[in-house]
């Protein structure tokens, strides 16, 4: 068992990588467990690295198993300029209610997030236009993830 630091986008993450059979690997992020498939890697629990006590020093070996659950889900259209409406606590995305370059009003519901087996209406933040959409229907996320952008 090996843990991890890391900041994505500003947000902390605590990594536990448990085990790794094949290309399968059982990781803690923030207390939440993930199995995490790694493609292209022939990564082991052996090989994985020490942490370094110098916090400029990424460890970068297990960063794509890491990461996985927060930053790698297949982006429908990526990140945009504008107002980020985040991800207000973890959970999985059930559906996504808009599409890039709709126009959204604050208040308006744009995606649900199940968590806890509660569906949670994620709204707008601002009126403007939907100039990114981060995220996939059945991804995990963690608090903080940008879900949408509206510019």
């Amino acid at each position: 068992m090996k843990q991890y630091k890391y900041t994505i986008n500003g947000a902390q993450f605590d990594v536990t990588i448990d085990s790794i059979v094949g290309s399968k690997a059982k990781v803690e992020v923030n207390g939440i467990p993930f199995e995490v498939e790694m493609q292209g890697s022939s990564l082991v629990e052996e090989a994985l690295p020490t942490v370094s006590t110098d916090a400029a020093a990424p460890a970068a070996a297990p960063a794509p198993a890491a990461e996985a659950p927060a930053a790698a889900p297949a982006a429908t259209s990526g990140p945009g300029a504008g107002t980020p409406v985040k991800a207000p606590l973890p959970g999985v995305v059930t559906k996504i209610l808009v599409s890039a370059g709709q126009a959204v009003k604050k208040g308006d519901t744009v995606l649900v997030l199940e968590a806890m087996k509660m569906e949670n209406n994620i709204t707008a933040e601002a009126d403007g236009k939907v100039t990114g959409i981060c995220v996939s229907a059945g991804d995990s996320v963690m608090e903080g993830t940008t879900l949408i952008t509206i510019g």
